[in-house]
């Protein structure tokens, strides 16, 4: 939304809901329409439903820039360099640092990934522009069904959230083959099918190649239960948009809660406004964003799959008060009908050398879990845990 009438636009929300600039109360409608509703209401305290319980709260806001936080509170991320890979002479070397970073961290920057510049720039800008538009026109996305291909919503897990988060979303689905689903995307912006849809192509290739690269690392080639081939020609694609609008508390609240990744990888493409946070050695840290660079984690899919030799990790996302953040995440699993478990090669029953310590998993069980809890724990994955 522009700056020019702001004012006026935000005075009328106000008015539409008997309230009064500077504050807004706990009404679920004027809340479950998201956050940069709120913010474009120029509201300066934050609505209660919002406010997390004290042992809950993250405290200090982060900073804006970079360099506001304390350097005992960021974290510098392994990085993987994908062209480096590409180079048989260093491959190795490669394989090695990307198998650490999965082991001990779960998280690790990738660069020099081959997704263009322009690409990343446009797919930042019309995620940004999608959330400048009226609410009306977001709206027409809103749905409460998991499922949906298509889902505009706000908080984390919205139908049960206790406490909401300062995070507005839209989620497309990717499902291969993607132009079947494009069409179902949202329509305004006028370029956003465009981009989405170059860039969600753009960093498949780029999925392929690193798990490709992490399963290698593990000592698996050719998977013998055919879990790399789906996950190369059939495995599902969801890419979510995040906007954290400024927030006027931001040490009452979070833009997402703790909580770790359902599939194998995620990419998150960022701006340069920091705010993940991921769990190491017991402290929430700051990750400190390296420009034109994926974030790639493990998901929970991995962390069983690997038989628990990669982790996958709790993750946050704090806000700030003074600039809006936005991230693309792209989430990549097998199929919704596969069964996943530890990987054959990796596991040794009969000698106890390499017990299984996972149990298997397939979609349906995750959403059957996401209906019940508050996505607030790791409670998910601990409940796969054989040990």
């Amino acid at each position: 939304m522009a700056i020019v009438g702001l004012a006026n636009t935000a005075d009328d929300l106000l008015r539409q809901h008997g309230k009064t600039r500077g504050a807004v109360d706990d009404d679920d409608d004027y809340c479950l329409k998201g956050v940069r509703h709120l913010s474009d209401a120029g509201i300066t305290r934050l609505p209660g439903r919002y406010v997390l319980p004290a042992c809950d709260r993250p405290g200090r806001s982060v900073g804006a820039a970079a360099g506001d936080t304390p350097a005992s509170a960021r974290v510098k991320l392994p990085v993987v360099d994908l062209a480096r890979l590409r180079v048989p002479s260093e491959r190795d070397g490669v394989l090695r640092t990307l198998y650490a970073a999965c082991r001990d961290y779960g998280f690790f920057h990738l660069v020099n990934h081959g997704v263009g510049a322009e690409s990343v720039a446009a797919m930042l800008g019309v995620a940004a522009r999608f959330f400048e538009l009226p609410f009306p026109e977001r709206a027409r996305y809103m749905s409460p069904d998991v499922r949906a291909p298509v889902r505009y919503g706000t908080s984390f897990n919205q139908a049960n959230d206790a406490v909401l988060c300062w995070r507005d979303f839209l989620k497309l689905s990717c499902a291969p083959p993607l132009r079947d689903v494009v069409p179902s995307w949202p329509d305004s912006p006028a370029d956003l099918r465009d981009v989405a849809a170059a860039y969600a192509e753009a960093s498949r290739r780029v999925f392929v190649e690193v798990v490709g690269a992490a399963m290698e690392a593990m000592g698996i080639r050719g998977a013998e239960d055919g879990v790399m081939e789906e996950l190369t020609s059939a495995g599902s694609q969801m890419m979510t948009v995040n906007c954290y609008p400024a927030c006027p508390q931001p040490e009452l609240t979070l833009g997402m809660p703790p909580h770790s990744d359902y599939g194998f990888l995620t990419l998150v493409l960022q701006d340069e406004v920091e705010g993940l946070q991921v769990m190491h050695d017991g402290e929430w840290l700051t990750v400190d964003p390296v420009p034109g660079s994926f974030v790639v984690n493990v998901g929970d899919h991995f962390e069983i799959y690997s038989n628990g030799r990669y982790k996958s990790v709790l993750h946050r996302v704090r806000v700030n008060s003074t600039r809006p953040r936005i991230s693309v995440a792209s989430f990549h699993r097998v199929g919704a009908q596969r069964v996943v478990g530890p990987a054959p090669e990796l596991i040794d029953e009969e000698r106890g050398s390499e017990p299984r310590r996972y149990m298997d998993t397939d979609f349906a069980t995750f959403l059957a879990y996401l209906a019940s809890a508050e996505g607030k724990h790791k409670n998910f994955l601990q409940s796969r845990r054989l040990d």
